[in-house]
């Protein structure tokens, strides 16, 4: 029987699984730094801390994240991402228990911490399966669920908090309360099998051939996938290090707004004058919906559009944004809602390509290293923004840090300018090739 290619099949029900349970890593990594958003301040007022605690509090699971993005991803592309793919999930769920027995603020860190670093684990696992399962024409609606994904499970975990917002002991449960999405994304990623194309690159093909004929019932041809080690050296120098820098440098000028407001979301909508406690909590979940918005227009915009203008036109709307909100003195609450709904809807251009640039710019024995590398670098900026982030806020005030928002989104823009590539239409041998940055401005 002839071969069919993979790029010619559709979306079957086996491959919309493997979206929907892979994206249980985001969804978690916006429900639990969601959560501590709603939690800190009852935090504050048990344990009595300052605002370094408060920092600290803040960007510890964004630390974890670095580290585990930088180790999980090298573990994944060395052992395989099916045995990483159920390991973070379960760890996550224990630490999530672990979390609602917390005595101290140091306590609370360090399984803060080690959060992080499971979630970080799960981003290059999960979106290497994605990307690796899927027929190109998907790929990208299939990262914007990633990134969807993410903001559903930030509103979700806000939601969660309103209704224990004024329980004894709610910011306990709070935390605790992400075992129960834990329990049920392990349930759906156990039966979903080893990645045929990193089968490929490690010379298993009758393995690969066998599990793509499960999934489509019929002998599928994945393009020609090199045999080959891992080798980080690869990522080091040359075209990929500079892709690195590329997609690392965009998620970190689309992460630190989007992580401030969502740490430090009800902080900020308070210092605006709006209030606090639920009145701040009913504004951040009304935001946070129009940042789950945006990505759904992006999943389409990036393949009829193109990947280099939908990030282009992004980074403009999103700069403008935030420069309006902090040139304005004392702006009206329609004001600051429209502002930072159009912020977080043109956010999603940025926010679905951070996931799809690193999968289709890296070919497979380096893939989720190259992932993991990119995320880690974009989280060192934010660790360190969203650590300072209370002590400048409270010195500075809103619309100076709206206008240091807006030239980091700048930043983004003038980035994008210069590296960003189409890579729209193409397969993933050839995206990932080292020879494809030759085509960086043209357009499909």
């Amino acid at each position: 029987m002839q071969k069919v290619s993979l790029d010619d099949l559709g979306m079957n029900t086996f491959l919309k699984r493997i979206t929907l349970y892979s994206s249980g890593g985001p969804f978690l990594e916006g429900y639990v730094l969601g959560v501590i958003g709603v939690a800190l301040p009852l935090i504050v007022s048990e344990f009595r801390i300052d605002e370094h605690w408060n920092g600290l509090l803040g960007v510890a699971s964004l630390i974890g994240l670095f580290f585990g993005a930088s180790v999980g991803g090298w573990l994944t592309d060395l052992l395989g991402r099916k045995r990483m793919f159920i390991i973070d999930i379960a760890l996550i769920g224990i630490l999530s228990i672990i979390s609602a027995f917390v005595a101290s603020p140091l306590q609370l860190f360090i399984v803060r911490f080690l959060i992080g670093l499971a979630v970080g684990a799960d981003y290059p696992i999960a979106t290497s399966m994605i990307a690796e399962f899927t027929p190109r024409r998907y790929r990208a609606i299939s990262m914007g669920f990633i990134a969807a994904m993410w903001y559903i499970g930030a509103n979700t975990s806000y939601v969660v908090g309103y209704f224990l917002l004024d329980l004894k002991g709610g910011w306990r449960w709070m935390l605790a309360s992400s075992i129960i999405p834990c329990l049920i994304i392990l349930i759906g990623r156990w039966s979903i099998p080893e990645s045929p194309r990193w089968l490929m690159s490690k010379g298993r093909t009758d393995e690969a051939e066998s599990i793509m004929e499960s999934i489509f019932h019929t002998p599928v041809q994945l393009e020609d996938e090199t045999a080959e080690k891992t080798d980080l050296r690869r990522l080091l120098h040359g075209t990929y290090l500079k892709r690195i820098i590329f997609v690392g440098v965009i998620w970190l000028c689309q992460a630190i707004p989007m992580y401030a407001i969502y740490t430090y979301g009800p902080q900020i909508i308070s210092g605006f004058g709006f209030g606090e406690g639920r009145a701040a909590l009913i504004g951040e979940i009304i935001i946070g919906t129009f940042f789950m918005i945006g990505t759904i227009p992006a999943m389409f915009l990036a393949e009829y559009w193109g990947r280099r203008p939908l990030i282009i036109w992004s980074f403009v709307i999103m700069t403008a944004s935030l420069a309006i909100l902090g040139i304005i003195p004392a702006p009206t609450m329609v004001v600051v809602v429209s502002c930072f709904a159009i912020y977080a809807i043109a956010s999603g251009g940025p926010g679905n390509l951070q996931w799809l640039y690193p999968n289709e710019l890296f070919p497979t024995s380096v893939r989720a290293t190259a992932m993991g590398a990119a995320m880690a670098l974009s989280r060192i900026g934010t660790v360190v923004s969203i650590y300072i982030l209370p002590t400048f806020l409270a010195e500075n005030g809103t619309g100076m840090t709206m206008l240091v928002g807006a030239g980091i989104s700048l930043l983004g823009l003038w980035i994008s300018i210069a590296w960003a590539p189409e890579t729209s239409g193409y397969p993933l041998t050839e995206t990932s090739s080292e020879g494809f940055n030759a085509r960086k401005v043209a357009s499909r």
